[in-house]
């Protein structure tokens, strides 16, 4: 009975050892598989999000078909320059930090404009000391007063 047992094991090893590079193959085929499956999501997930930086609604139904039916370059640019082609998206749309650069590009040219078109700073001590009476002197020391209270 212990001769049986010996000689089924054999059988069962034998059958193991034949097929050492037919189980590794299933099993390399199956992490292909999933590999691959992994690489697909990825690369969805990476074209989506290029839509998404280019200011395009992949949520919206006129923008799923513009997402399915694009076969161009995959940068923000490019996804952006077609959707306005299309007019999915407004010529107009810019990122938040264009936007914010260029309102303080306006600010900056505003005050500066503001700047030049004020009146020029009295120069109150050239004056004083052209003043030929008193009387004048104290005008311009009370204009100088005043002048300093309205800033």
């Amino acid at each position: 009975m212990s001769d049986a047992n010996y000689e089924f094991e054999d059988d069962v090893k034998d059958q193991v050892e034949r097929n050492p590079v037919r189980a590794q193959l299933r099993n390399l085929e199956a992490k292909n598989k999933e590999l691959e499956a992994k690489l697909s999501e990825a690369t969805e997930a990476q074209r989506k999000l290029a839509f998404v930086e280019a200011g395009v609604d992949i949520t919206s139904p006129a923008s799923r078909y513009f997402v399915k039916g694009y076969d161009g370059e995959m940068t923000a640019d490019a996804i952006r320059q077609a959707a306005q082609e299309t007019n999915l998206i407004g010529a107009m749309q810019t990122k938040p930090e264009v936007q914010a650069e260029q309102q303080a590009w306006n600010r900056v040219s505003k005050a500066k404009s503001l700047g030049e078109n004020s009146e020029p700073e009295m120069d109150w001590n050239t004056k004083i000391r052209n003043a030929t009476s008193q009387d004048e002197v104290m005008q311009l020391l009370a204009q100088a007063s005043q002048a300093s209270q309205n800033i």
